[in-house]
């Protein structure tokens, strides 16, 4: 079994990555585990030509496909994402967008092989939960369109620096206990 761990954040060495270390780390007891950062793949922006809507495949040819291996070749999917003013940070969805060729509300769409677990992170310097909620609900309707089981999540706050990860460590824990 593979569990891929995803900084959905540009920075590779701040609060994110430091919550993806701790995943990746408790993961790899278990799971053959990789962690990547957005930022470690290069790719444009959707173009909204909607060709992908009749072939199933994305007119541009970078990064994406890459990264979407990775999803293909793991069966637990981990996106970790801080919040960005009160949304996930603009690479990733810059990303998502870009999958909309294997995006099932059309005919045809690439599809994902079945039976593919997700999770959601969020984390804000602010004390305000409802704005990880958002983060979650966008990483979840992501999963949805993938066909990726929504499987769990947690929202972290106040935390805006790698040394406040650690008061959260307990519950970074125990949602890998679920995965």
């Amino acid at each position: 079994m593979k569990a891929l761990v995803i900084n959905c954040s540009p920075v590779r060495n701040g609060a994110t990555a430091e919550i993806v270390g701790i995943i990746a780390g408790e993961l790899g007891s278990r799971y053959e585990t990789k962690s990547v950062c957005i930022d470690d793949y290069k790719f444009s922006f959707c173009l909204g030509c909607r060709s992908c809507h009749k072939t199933a495949k994305c007119v541009q040819h970078d990064d994406v496909d890459l990264l979407m291996e990775e999803f293909e070749n793991a069966d637990v999917i981990v996106c970790v994402a801080p919040s960005y003013w009160a949304d996930i940070p603009g690479q990733f969805k810059a990303f998502i967008d870009r999958v909309t060729p294997w995006c099932n509300t059309h005919e045809p769409h690439a599809k994902l092989s079945s039976s593919k677990r997700g999770f959601a992170v969020a984390l804000r310097t602010g004390p305000n939960m409802k704005e990880c909620e958002r983060l979650i609900g966008s990483i979840e309707h992501f999963y949805g369109h993938l066909e990726i089981e929504c499987a769990g999540n947690l929202g972290m706050v106040s935390v805006e620096y790698k040394e406040d990860v650690a008061a959260h460590r307990e519950e970074i824990l125990a949602l890998c206990e679920k995965m």
